[in-house]
């Protein structure tokens, strides 16, 4: 498989400001692709070793098409992510004044981020999204728009200058990315992990909800992310995507997913990977009862009740 990474482009993302935070892409090629979609296909067609795309930011949650991505076609595994604090420049062609912008553009997932500046600043701005930050840079050189909410970095790629910096709606607002590729066997746990899983219910009933969590409750494990997703199969029905603490490795953690594997009608499993910016002195102990320990005691004990042994 060719030894490249595909990311979110084009050059000047924040995406890829992100990627070069991780120390294999110094022998890796970084290949820009117009959208997540075509990033992630380009793992799925073999074209690159894997891709680095965004799935989630501190002011909105999950990033849908991502989610989407992974959710539908052939099965894709997480293996790495990277948190990177987000603030926006606003962009513009040499020359341009805060009064002479009456188009704005970005992506989509940096308007939350911005809106309240936006409402302030610009209120008669019109909105146009781009494939990305650095796209909608791009689109400014071109002169299709005025001014582009983007990393500061991106100015000098595109020609541009930086009128407005370090804007934000929300104080320590972050973006996480992940490193995505085919599936194979996940890497060792290092006792500060997380598992992300889509689960699709059989059929829709009160607490149908509930009985999923349930799996992970039952046995001390922490949800960091619970979105619903439409299946596409009509109003109402929905997949569920979770991340959460610990590794597959991890009793608890395989015998929560060996439960949702029972009473779900479909199980994707996403991966096990090393949580971001998180100490392994840091994560708390697991619950009482809910440790590896706990775990194959119970099960011996049952093995000296089935033996007469107890």
């Amino acid at each position: 498989m060719p030894a490249s990474y595909a990311y979110l482009g084009p050059e000047g993302t924040f995406t890829e400001a992100a990627l070069r935070t991780l120390p294999e892409t110094a022998t890796r090629e970084l290949v820009p692709y117009v959208s997540v979609q075509s990033a992630l296909d380009a793992v799925r067609a073999g074209e690159a070793e894997a891709a680095f795309v965004p799935i989630e930011n501190s002011v909105e949650g999950g990033i849908t098409t991502t989610l989407d991505e992974l959710v539908a076609g052939a099965p894709l595994m997480i293996y790495r992510e990277v948190l990177l604090s987000i603030t926006f420049a606003l962009l513009v062609r040499p020359g341009t004044k805060l009064s002479d912008i009456k188009t704005v553009s970005a992506h989509p997932a940096a308007q939350p981020q911005v809106r309240n500046w936006l409402r302030k600043n610009l209120p008669d701005a019109h909105w146009e999204s781009a494939a990305s930050n650095a796209d909608a840079a791009r689109l400014v050189q071109e002169g299709q728009y005025d001014a582009a909410f983007a990393g500061e970095f991106a100015a000098a790629l595109y020609g541009l200058e930086a009128l407005e910096s370090g804007i934000h709606d929300a104080e320590n607002a972050q973006t996480r990315f992940v490193l995505v590729g085919r599936p194979a066997r996940p890497a060792a746990p290092t006792g500060a992990d997380k598992t992300s899983v889509v689960l699709w219910q059989r059929d829709d009933h009160p607490g149908g909800l509930r009985d999923l969590l349930g799996e992970f409750a039952t046995r001390g494990i922490n949800l960091m992310l619970l979105q619903s997703r439409p299946t596409g199969a009509g109003i109402g029905n929905y997949c569920f995507c979770i991340d959460a603490e610990g590794h597959i490795s991890d009793r608890r953690v395989a015998e929560a997913l060996m439960g949702l594997k029972r009473i779900c009608l479909e199980v994707r499993y996403l991966g096990s990977y090393p949580r971001a910016g998180v100490d392994v002195a840091d994560v708390s102990p697991p619950r009482q009862g809910t440790s590896d320990e706990a775990f194959v005691s119970a099960s011996e004990w049952v093995a000296r009740c089935q033996d007469g042994r107890f």
